[in-house]
C-alpha cells in the first residue's frame, strides 16, 4: 500500500483512505507525543551509562548531552539513507559487542553453568517463571503492549512505506524474532548474572558497566558500552528523522498554504535539534525508571494499532469511526498514565494499555457501524496489488 500510494507517514495513508486532513493532524501529534518518553529513555540510558563506565568522572548530564549532540549533528547531516547505514553498522556493533561480553563474563564466573547456579543460590525467584509483580496478565500485558506498539513507531511504519517490496518485506519479518532473541538474551543474562555475583545497581543506574568494571578489562568494558551507545544511537536517531518528517509532511505541510520543500527541509533539521534538546532537557528531572519510561511509551503507541488494523482491512470503517476509536483510547490511557485516580491496572493485573486497545478496537467498529462515509473516503486505495 505505501509503494503503491507513495506514502512515507502514517498520517499520509490514513489521510488518503479518509478524506481528512484533521485526522493526520492528529494521529501526527499523538505520535510525536509519544516518541518523545522514547527518545528521552535512550538519553537517559546513555547518559547512565558513561557515568557508570567512568566511575562519575564523566557526569550524567555530560554523558547524555553529548550524545545528543552527536546524533543532532549526524541526523541533520544525514538523511534517510545515511541514517539506514548508520543503524546497521550500530547495530551489528551492538549485536557482537554483547556476545563478547556475555562470554567474557561467563568465562570469568566459571561457565554459564556456574553463573545461573550462583544466581539460583543468592535470588532464585529470578529463575522462577511469573511471581510477585510478574502475574501472567502482567506479563501479557508487557507482551501486547511491545508487540502492537512497536509496529506503530514512526521509525518502523516508515520502513514498511520504503520497502522495495512485498517480498522484502516478507523476508524481513521473520528476521525480527530471531534478532531480538540474539540481542535481548545475552543481555538479560548479564543483568541476571550480575544480582547473583554481588553487583549492586540502583534504580537509576545502568548495570552493565558496574558488572564489566569487576570482570572484564577497563578497554573490553568501554567496547562493550561503545556498542550499547551505538545501538541507543541507533534508535534514537530514526526516531529523530522520523519525527522531522512527521511534523513537516503531516503538521506543517498541511496546515501551512504558503509551504516550500527549502522552508519544509529547514523546519526538519531545526525540529531535530529543538526535539533533541527537550527531550535531553526532560531526561535531567525525569525519576522514573527505563522500564517505566519505556513501557508507557509502547502502550501510547499500541493505542494506534488496532484502528489502524480495521481501518486496513474492513472497509466500512468510516472517518469518525477512526477519530473515535484513536482520541477514545488515548484519552483513556493518558488519563491512567497522568491520573493518580484511573486504575494503571484491571481484571486480576491487565494493563491500563491492554484494556485501551480493546476501547479503540470497540469504539472504532461501534462508531463506524452508525455513520456513514463522507464523500471523500475512498476504501478503494487500500485494494492495491502492487509487488
Amino acid at each position: 500500500v505505501g509503494k503503491a500510494n507513495g506514502y512515507v507517514t502514517l498520517g499520509e495513508m490514513l489521510s488518503d483512505r479518509f478524506g481528512s486532513v484533521g485526522l493526520r493532524v492528529l494521529v501526527a501529534a499523538i505520535s510525536i507525543f509519544w516518541l518523545f518518553p522514547y527518545v528521552m529513555l535512550q538519553q537517559q540510558g546513555a547518559g547512565t551509562a558513561i557515568e557508570a563506565l567512568t566511575g562519575g568522572a564523566v557526569p550524567y548530564w555530560a554523558g547524555a548531552g553529548g550524545i545528543t549532540l552527536f546524533m543532532i549533528a549526524y541526523v541533520a547531516l544525514s538523511g534517510m539513507r545515511g541514517i539506514a547505514w548508520t543503524d546497521t553498522l550500530q547495530g551489528a556493533f551492538m549485536l557482537v559487542m554483547v556476545w563478547a561480553a556475555f562470554v567474557w563474563v561467563a568465562g570469568a564466573a566459571g561457565g554459564v553453568g556456574s553463573a545461573t547456579a550462583t544466581l539460583g543460590d543468592v535470588e532464585g525467584n529470578f529463575l522462577a517463571l511469573g511471581g510477585g509483580l510478574y502475574t501472567p496478565q502482567y506479563v501479557l500485558s508487557t507482551a501486547v503492549s511491545i508487540a502492537f506498539g512497536i509496529t506503530m513507531f514512526p521509525q518502523v511504519n516508515q520502513r514498511f512505506f520504503v520497502a522495495e517490496s512485498k517480498a522484502v518485506i516478507k523476508r524481513t519479518l521473520p528476521l525480527w524474532p530471531v534478532l531480538v532473541l540474539l540481542l535481548f538474551v545475552p543481555a538479560f543474562m548479564l543483568g541476571a548474572w550480575a544480582k547473583g555475583l554481588g553487583i549492586q545497581a540502583g534504580p537509576q543506574e545502568n548495570v552493565l558497566p558496574l558488572l564489566l568494571a569487576e570482570y572484564t578489562p577497563a578497554w573490553f568494558a568501554a567496547l562493550v558500552v561503545a556498542g550499547a551507545m551505538a545501538a541507543m544511537m541507533s534508535s534514537s536517531d530514526s526516531m529523530l528523522l522520523s519525527g522531522s518528517s512527521y511534523f513537516t509532511r503531516d503538521l506543517y505541510r498541511p496546515l501551512v498554504e504558503e509551504a516550500t520543500e527549502q522552508r519544509e527541509a529547514f523546519l526538519g533539521r531545526v525540529g531535530v535539534a529543538v526535539f533533541a534538546t527537550l527531550s535531553f532537557v526532560a531526561s535531567l528531572f525525569q525519576p522514573a525508571t527505563l522500564l517505566e519510561i519505556g513501557d508507557t511509551a509502547f502502550g501510547g503507541f499500541a493505542q494506534l494499532a488496532l484502528p489502524v488494523g480495521v481501518a486496513l482491512y474492513w472497509p466500512k470503517t468510516t472517518r469518525w469511526g477512526m477519530y473515535a476509536g484513536v482520541g477514545g483510547s488515548q484519552l483513556f490511557y493518558l488519563a491512567s498514565v497522568f491520573l493518580a485516580v484511573v486504575p494503571r491496572s484491571y481484571l486480576g493485573g491487565w494493563s491500563s494499555s491492554v484494556v485501551g486497545m480493546v476501547v479503540g478496537l470497540v469504539v472504532t467498529v461501534g462508531v463506524s457501524l452508525v455513520t456513514s462515509a463522507s464523500a471523500a473516503e475512498d476504501a478503494s486505495v487500500y485494494a492495491t496489488g502492487a509487488d
